[in-house]
């Protein structure tokens, strides 16, 4: 049947970012679906636990600080040691520092770059090594953006960050595809998190965005529910290289 498809029993997932938001919600999907979570934060997770054992599921906290790429190796131990293996890793954790291009400063910058983009990568190919080392295969999912496609405002280095993972994505699909490894993305749309908490609280701003989603809506984590699970289970097993996107059409305009 192919809802059987869709199906992530016995899966382990691991989920940056999953103390709140969008990660939070993805860790609830994952577990709805049947997979065993393991959500990294800086900060507790005891929300989202609560979240996932509400739904029937089980998470596992990893309290990590993802600023480097430092604590990858202990990530991807402390997940096997829980459950034994990895199969599928959401890169989903990241910031946003806005200010106007002429003040951002080296720091902030390298704060962004370093999150959004480096240890992504690194976070990634720690997992496609136990994939091999596995040989079962197994998903990378990373989170993209709007600013993946356009330049946005006040944002450089966020937009350079996810930038460079809507083209991390398809790299690393060229490498590890023939090996049994899905690497695809989600760009989501203008969501009501805290990422873009100023933004809602600019009640321009916020009436300009929301003119140009033809949904008429900011999107919430629920809406990304669908589009992980897709992507991390059997259903996208020919998707390689693709980043979704979750934006109430607003790429369309």
């Amino acid at each position: 049947m192919i809802l059987d498809l869709f199906k992530l029993d016995g899966k382990v997932a691991v989920v940056t970012g999953a103390n709140t938001g969008l990660g939070q919600g993805m860790c609830v999907a994952l577990a709805q679906a049947g997979a065993k979570v393991c959500g990294v934060a800086r900060r507790s997770c005891d929300d989202t636990k609560k979240a996932v054992e509400e739904n029937g599921g089980e998470f596992f906290e990893i309290i990590a600080d993802l600023g480097s790429t430092k604590q990858i190796d202990y990530i991807i131990s402390e997940a096997k040691n829980k459950f034994g293996k990895i199969d599928i890793l959401v890169n989903n954790a990241g910031i946003i520092l806005r200010e106007d291009a002429v003040n951002v400063t080296e720091e902030n910058w390298d704060k962004v770059i370093d999150i959004n983009e480096k240890v992504v990568f690194f976070l990634a190919q720690a997992a496609a090594k136990e994939f091999i080392a596995q040989g079962t295969g197994g998903k990378i999912v990373n989170i993209c953006s709007m600013l993946s496609y356009q330049g946005g405002i006040r944002v450089p280095a966020y937009t350079a960050s996810k930038s460079a993972i809507l083209g991390l994505t398809r790299a690393l699909a060229n490498e590890w595809a023939g090996k049994g490894i899905n690497v695809n993305g989600i760009a989501p749309g203008y969501m009501a998190t805290n990422n873009t908490s100023q933004l809602r609280d600019d009640e321009k701003r916020s009436g300009e965005i929301l003119e140009r989603i033809p949904a008429g809506r900011w999107g919430t984590p629920d809406d990304m529910m669908g589009a992980v699970i897709y992507l991390c289970s059997d259903a996208a097993a020919y998707v390689n290289g693709f980043t979704l996107a979750v934006d109430g059409g607003w790429l369309a305009r």
